[in-house]
């Protein structure tokens, strides 16, 4: 499969990377309007992962300014989407009418109406879309979703996901909640997606929390209300801009035992109801790379992604419009529209 990869800041550069591993694709194009990302140095580029930037041989891919040109490439199976969020929409859905297969990074869109409009450009045009919620892939996620999906520790009575880093200085785009939904969309839509993926769609959000956009801060702790289990907790978002180290979390509670994992310490730990602690085996597979290996299987096959399914990526975003919208309210409940 032949890919062109649309936008080569933060996240292209760090899909760039993951590409380069992925066996049956192969780097047909890349797109910026900067000539020296073009270029392939892509030095300068950094993030909240700790990846270091590199410099890329383009030599032999196509090198656009332009992602219409990318689109009118009769060579570029599929596209891989990596711009910022405002722009996703009408990316995705030229390039579904023009027959090329999607990879949108995270978040799908900005609001739940949008991804349904993509949602209907890809049946329209027998296409595959995918959302990259890269956490679905993610090895210290593996055995959270594997103990909810086998049953074997019983019911879920208390759950938190919490995400945090400093405000971005990556993207200036990243800081208009118009563009990228600030630090509930560019974090915890992560979390939100995670949700989704175990429990399915809550009955409702209350939100509190905190914005001042202009200082860095974006943070929120939300409740996810869902019939049968007592406590869904997602909490995080931008601490202040540069310093603020970058952590992801949870904490699960079952009936049979606990997972605890903390990405600033802490590996994936059962702690079981018969008083055990428990180091928990988990796939050593890059999640990028995991990821991409299987959009690449889905587009090659034309099969739709059940491991990712872009209507759970479209309820992911309402959830996390929602949570914006009970912030708002002060800790109202909010019924979620999904």
């Amino acid at each position: 499969m032949r890919v062109a990869v649309a936008g080569l800041g933060f996240m292209g550069s760090t899909h760039l990377s993951a590409w380069k591993n992925v066996e049956g694709a192969q780097i047909q194009a890349v797109v910026s309007e900067d000539p020296l990302k073009r270029s392939g140095d892509l030095s300068r580029i950094s993030g909240n992962l700790n990846r270091p930037g590199e410099k890329l041989d383009f030599s032999g891919v196509r090198q656009y300014s332009k992602l219409e040109q990318a689109l009118a490439d009769p060579e570029v199976d599929a596209v891989d989407l990596c711009l910022p969020t405002d722009l996703h929409e009408s990316a995705a859905i030229a390039a579904l009418q023009a027959g090329k297969h999607v990879l949108v990074e995270k978040p799908m869109a900005l609001d739940g109406a949008a991804c349904d409009r993509m949602i209907e450009a890809a049946r329209q045009a027998k296409r595959i879309l995918m959302t990259a919620q890269v956490l679905r892939f993610w090895g210290d996620y593996q055995p959270l979703v594997q103990a909810r999906r086998s049953g074997k520790l019983g019911e879920v009575r208390s759950v938190l996901f919490r995400r945090r880093c400093a405000a971005p200085n990556w993207g200036k785009w990243l800081h208009d909640p118009g563009r990228g939904g600030g630090g509930v969309f560019d974090l915890l839509i992560h979390d939100a997606d995670m949700c989704v993926h175990l429990f399915g769609v809550p009955e409702a959000v209350s939100a509190t929390g905190y914005e001042d956009m202009a200082h860095g801060i974006d943070v929120i702790h939300a409740q996810l209300h869902y019939k049968g289990i007592p406590s869904v907790a997602v909490t995080g978002g931008w601490h202040h801009p540069a310093a603020y180290p970058f952590s992801m979390e949870y904490t699960v509670c079952f009936d049979g035992g606990t997972f605890e994992y903390s990405s600033a310490g802490r590996s994936v730990t059962l702690y079981t109801s018969a008083g055990l602690e428990e180091a928990v085996q988990k796939p050593v597979k890059d999640g990028f790379q995991a990821e991409l290996e299987y959009f690449t299987a889905c587009a090659s096959a034309n099969r739709q992604p059940e491991i990712c399914p872009p209507s759970e990526s479209a309820a992911a975003v309402k959830i996390s419009r929602t949570m914006v919208e009970a912030r708002a309210r002060n800790g109202e409940k909010v019924p979620c529209q999904c």
